[in-house]
């Protein structure tokens, strides 16, 4: 598909309604509409500039929240309130990304069992506010370019996005002010795009190697009549460019030595990467200079240093032609998706792996936000001659005795899809059920990802055995699943639409886009204050009985300041300051972990001592 922008300043387009693509993309993001005189898929952009808006955020302490080109600029010189590849954040938990953290100039909350927070100055925000700012600011451009309002929108999202990741871009699309039609697998996205201007004859099958900034993604996808059939797909939302970039810093840091703060090292070094990838893609050697000294990188060693990344990719291609029950004979078409993949090393393996020639003719910046103006299309009831069949990528099942995974849906199941099993009691009398639903492809739940967890109450008195619960999955068309429990000798029934910890409900996402309304505004800010109220309370609790217990082993010094900090944190608590609130607790945090450690390492020391490795 030849590449095509629309590159207006006038109203000529002007129409009632549009529903948008957007790929919110790791690196960068754009939106992409039909072209309501040439019905053809088009990326949006002003005058000559690029269709690719990047995907940072920048805090100013004067000039306000800015997104994109006008962040970019601060990447380097105000990198602690700068932010980028947010979206590698989407419904992670620090223990998730803590491996691959160091690369970020700005702060994570490192609390392991919680979802991912950035602190930005005195305030916190999570991957969905993020996003939503991204979305509103690509929102604010497609309105200004064409002209007409924007609320409605399909959002594509990597095919190996979990439950909590997919929740969380339609939560920021809602904060945004759009209303989410659909969320569709990126590479399932680039297929529509390829496939638009295929003879609706032609059979096909092909596979979608996509390779964005931050996530990776491989699909199987049959092309017949219209009908786009996806039969398998894998890959890693931790896998992309930016991986690319943080080898090649870190190849320059075990060359060379440098004085001051290493963040602001590895940020400015981590810009400079980024322009040696691309700079390697067409030339042998890049240089550059930095803090005095001339740094560099050959293409030979720029591979070498990528080349384990490559692999992984490799890796996830294999587990999908296995997945789909095919041979890479059987596959007709490669289609190159992904700024990332325009690295020539990319290419080679690729190709090596599939024993074909690729096809990279489609942009690969703006085929997934193509594809996904396609959608929207069909969606409006324009397009009538293509059928999306896409699949769900991880397995959905729930905890049964003995902490195992029972899974009602398997991976690559086609979605919309719905699955029900029967369950019973194993305690005479049990009038209640724990229904815990789980994603992820171990036998035991605790290797996988908790989605939702309720109980269903008022089951009559039986022995155990007698009453017969049915369960039922119904995944929707967004890979969103809603999950249903009822005991059928009574009718007694309870459902949930499951949503991450953060979830937000309709209500909660009205009330915030009317954030001007009084009494809105501060329903949403009493809610957030009384969750960091819990937290802190619970934390002054839990560190009065350490202290209370272990005051022995402590030295006055650690006694006096972890108290003052208590005192601050229950101070911060009658002022009523969500923001101040989490800023204390961090701090209390911060001082007793340390001790905490000590004294844990000395109480196994002290346990093991004197006891040989076989009595152990």
């Amino acid at each position: 598909m030849a590449k095509i922008a629309i590159n207006i300043a006038t109203g000529s387009l002007q129409q009632e309604e549009i529903i948008v693509g957007i790929d919110l993309g790791t690196t960068n993001s754009l939106v992409a509409i039909i072209h309501p005189e040439s019905k053809k898929p088009v990326a949006l952009k002003e005058h000559n500039s690029s269709s690719l808006v990047p995907s940072v955020i920048h805090f100013g302490k004067n000039a306000g929240i800015t997104v994109g080109n006008d962040a970019k600029q601060y990447l380097v010189s105000d990198p602690a309130n700068t932010i980028f590849s947010a979206k590698r954040l989407m419904g992670k938990t620090y223990n998730d990304i803590k491996n691959n953290s160091t690369s970020l100039a700005y702060k994570i909350i490192d609390d392991e069992n919680k979802l991912v927070k950035v602190q930005v100055g005195d305030i916190f925000y999570s991957p969905v506010d993020l996003s939503a700012l991204i979305l509103k600011e690509l929102k604010k451009q497609a309105e200004h370019i064409i002209k007409t309002p924007v609320t409605k929108a399909v959002i594509t999202v990597p095919a190996y996005f979990n439950d909590a990741q997919r929740q969380a871009t339609r939560d920021a699309g809602k904060l945004a002010g759009l209303d989410v039609l659909r969320i569709i697998n990126e590479p399932t996205a680039a297929s529509l795009a390829y496939g638009f201007g295929l003879n609706k004859a032609e059979t096909k099958t092909i596979a979608v190697y996509d390779l964005g900034g931050g996530t990776f993604d491989i699909s199987i996808l049959n092309i017949a009549g219209g009908v786009f059939e996806v039969f398998s797909t894998n890959g890693d939302t931790y896998l992309g460019g930016d991986d690319f970039d943080a080898a090649v810093v870190d190849y320059w840091l075990s060359a060379n030595t440098f004085t001051g703060e290493a963040l602001t090292h590895r940020q400015v070094l981590r810009l400079k990467a980024e322009e040696a990838k691309k700079y390697l893609s067409s030339n042998e050697l890049f240089k550059t200079e930095y803090e005095g000294k001339e740094i560099s990188i050959s293409r030979e060693s720029f591979e070498a240093v990528v080349k384990p990344i490559v692999e992984r990719t490799i890796a996830s291609c294999k587990n999908a032609l296995k997945d789909a029950g095919l041979k890479k004979n059987e596959v007709d078409e490669i289609v190159m998706v992904g700024g990332s993949t325009r690295v020539p090393l990319v290419k080679e393996m690729v190709s090596a792996f599939f024993e074909k020639k690729l096809n990279d003719t489609v942009d690969p910046d703006e085929v997934v936000a193509l594809g996904a103006a396609i959608q929207a299309d069909i969606l409006a009831g324009n397009t009538t001659d293509m059928l999306l069949l896409d699949i769900t990528p991880l397995s959905l099942g729930l905890e049964t005795m003995g902490g195992l995974m029972d899974v009602l849906l398997p991976r690559n199941s086609k979605i919309p899809a719905r699955a029900s099993r029967q369950y019973t009691t194993y305690k005479d009398g049990q009038s209640g059920m724990k229904i815990a639903v789980y994603q992820g492809e171990r036998d035991m739940v605790k290797d996988n990802r908790r989605l939702a967890e309720f109980n269903l109450t008022g089951i009559p008195g039986m022995p155990a055995g007698m009453p017969k619960v049915e369960i039922s999955f119904l995944i929707n068309a967004d890979g969103i699943l809603v999950v249903n429990a009822k005991e059928l000798r009574s009718g007694v029934e309870q459902s949930i639409e499951v949503k991450p910890q953060y979830g937000l409900t309709d209500e909660d996402v009205e009330k915030m886009l009317l954030d001007s309304m009084e009494h809105a505004k501060e329903d949403m800010d009493l809610r957030a204050l009384t969750e960091a109220k819990t937290e802190a309370e619970q934390l002054l609790q839990t560190t009065e009985k350490f202290l209370q217990k272990n005051f022995e082993s402590l030295t006055k010094a650690e006694v006096t300041t972890t108290s003052l900090a208590m005192q601050a944190l229950q101070l911060s608590l009658d002022m009523n300051d969500k923001n101040l609130i989490q800023t204390k607790t961090e701090e209390l945090n911060d001082i007793s972990s340390p001790y905490a450690e000590r004294i844990m390492d000395e109480a196994v020391q002290k346990a093991m001592k004197g006891n040989k490795i076989d009595s152990l």
